[in-house]
């Protein structure tokens, strides 16, 4: 899966913070009140070729059959982050220790999360 730039990113966390399918005057709107600086908005012709590129990417997709076309995106931030994590243990030269070593830095409650997962994966 292809990494996200800033403006991708925001894009993407405006989509997966809402439960809707968004037209790019809305995610437009959605920037502009989540950037917080005045004078920092963004034109909807940025916002239409981010989306483009994230459709390219296969982030989102979008309605052919209405105009203007509505966004989604295509994973859960959950599904992208699994995704990421799978990414970069097919480059490490030795998975089992950069598994190891990542186990080695989570929290307890982290753990005990792994630990039940792990447990109901090998439940029949």
């Amino acid at each position: 899966m292809a990494s996200l730039g800033d403006l991708e990113r925001s894009v993407m966390e405006v989509l997966w913070s809402r439960d809707a399918n968004l037209t790019a005057n809305e995610l437009r709107d959605a920037l502009a009140l989540s950037d917080g600086e005045p004078g920092r908005a963004v034109a909807t012709t940025t916002v239409l070729t981010v989306l483009s590129r994230l459709e390219r990417k296969g982030f989102v997709t979008r309605t052919r059959d209405t105009r203007p076309h509505r966004y989604r995106a295509l994973l859960t931030r959950e599904e992208h982050t699994a995704e990421l994590m799978h990414e970069v243990l097919d480059r490490s030269s030795d998975r089992d220790a950069a598994l190891a070593r990542f186990v080695g830095t989570v929290s307890s409650g982290e753990a005990a999360t792994l630990r039940r997962l792990l447990d109901e994966l090998s439940r029949p």
